[in-house]
């Protein structure tokens, strides 16, 4: 199982709208919105850290209204 956290920085004042789109995301386990640098924390589970790229790169980066993103994947160590 791959875990990541994803801390996104949306557009003012859509931080609403993009917690609304990415809860709809399939790989989205939890999400927050946070006060801060950042507006939401996203928390992310796939199979594997080629599914849960897939998914960030594709449906999370590419939700209207986020600015920017920051990841931070889970190491089995």
């Amino acid at each position: 199982m791959a875990v990541g956290f994803i801390l996104i920085t949306t557009e003012p004042g859509c931080e609403v709208q993009v917690r609304e789109e990415v809860s709809k995301i399939d790989c989205v386990k939890g999400q927050w919105i946070v006060f801060g640098n950042h507006d939401l924390f996203v928390k992310v589970e796939a199979e594997s850290e080629s599914e849960l790229t897939q998914c960030i790169v594709q449906e999370i980066r590419s939700v209207e209204g986020i600015y920017e993103t920051r990841t931070l994947i889970g190491a089995e160590i």
